[in-house]
Order: C-alpha cells, then structure tokens, then sequence
C-alpha cells in the first residue's frame, strides 16, 4: 500500500497527464517538421486556417476556428505579417474589423509543407484510421468541455 489519502491523485489515473505528454510531444516533432519554413508550431495552425478558407478572414473569425483569444492571436499574426506570409488591414465596411489575407509568400509556402502531415502520421505509430479516430474523439472530448466550460 502506498498510503496514499487521495489515491484517486496518482498521476497514473488521470487523462490529463498523457493529453498534456501527447501534446508536447506532438508539437516537438511539428517544430521539427517545420524547421527550415520559417514556421512556429501556432503559425503552421494559423497558415492552414487560412490555406483552408475563403480570404481574407476576420481576426475574430480566426480565433474562433483556433480558439485562441485575439491576446494571443495577434503576436502570432503580426510575426507571420513581418515574415511576409499574411496582411492584415482594417475592413473598409468596419474599421473596428481587422481582416487577415495570405501574401504570395505565404500561398507558396502551402507547397513547401504539403507534407508535413503525412510525415506526422508516419512517426505516430498508428494508423490512418486510428489517428482519424483518436482525431475526433479528442474533438468531441473538446466540444464537451467547452460546454461544460460555458454552463
């Protein structure tokens, strides 16, 4: 016995450690993965929100697909600005709206990391399907805490 009061404490039972281990490791191998493109891990997120969707894209809009707050949006976006890689300029119908668009740089660097994804899943030991899966368990585990958050 380990004499314990709390058992249920062992590091050992909880979700959060290998959510938070995973996550580590997940962004440590993107980071090696984007050495060379001039990308961080959060930059490569707001790159494929941005290659996916229709441009430009409000900063609010952006954080919300992200769900980031604008705090932490907007170093993220004035970095990639000063590399070249996206524009932000104040709606003409709202001046309170900043609206972000991808440069010609930041379209050609689409190219360059086209196969970032494949190489992830290739070092995660699991399959396509299984990573599919686990993909959206993890999303519904978000969704659900995220209206747990907000009741």
């Amino acid at each position: 016995m380990s004499g314990r009061t709390y058992p249920q404490l062992a590091l050992d039972l909880q979700l959060c450690f290998p959510l938070y281990a995973a996550t580590r490791a997940v962004t440590k191998r993107y980071a090696t993965l984007l050495e060379g493109t001039g990308l961080t891990y959060p930059q490569y997120l707001v790159m494929l929100v941005l290659w996916d969707g229709e441009e430009p894209l409000s900063v609010t809009s952006l954080g919300q697909r992200l769900r980031l707050d604008s705090g932490t949006l907007t170093p993220l976006l004035k970095r990639l600005e000063a590399a070249g890689q996206v524009r932000r300029e104040r709606d003409p119908g709202d001046e309170r709206r900043v609206l972000v668009s991808l440069t010609e740089d930041g379209r050609a660097l689409e190219e360059q990391v086209s196969g970032v994804p494949q190489q992830l899943g290739a070092s995660m030991g699991i399959t396509r399907d299984e990573a599919l899966a686990l993909r959206d368990q993890l999303t519904e585990l978000v969704d659900h805490l995220d209206t747990a958050e907000s009741a």
